[in-house]
């Protein structure tokens, strides 16, 4: 599980990254790599970002947890 949590960790940097270049100079990286946005790579990458946000829902409850703890 580690590595999968690892593997969508890096996924969202990624994504993050992605949006701070469109917000700051709209430039979208992944669909200038991969043939504009309507393109089926550009839709999968996206898909498969959008797919790690919500399996990254599940660090909630362990960062509440832990906030718990530290107070």
């Amino acid at each position: 599980m580690k590595t999968l949590d690892s593997v969508a960790l890096g996924l969202l940097i990624v994504g993050g990254l992605n949006w701070l270049l469109v917000g700051l100079f709209e430039f979208d990286l992944v669909a200038m790599i991969f043939g504009g946005q309507t393109a089926i790579l550009s839709k999968i990458i996206y898909v498969i970002v959008g797919l790690c946000a919500l399996y990254a829902l599940k660090f909630f409850p362990l960062i509440s947890n832990s906030d718990r703890r530290n107070r």
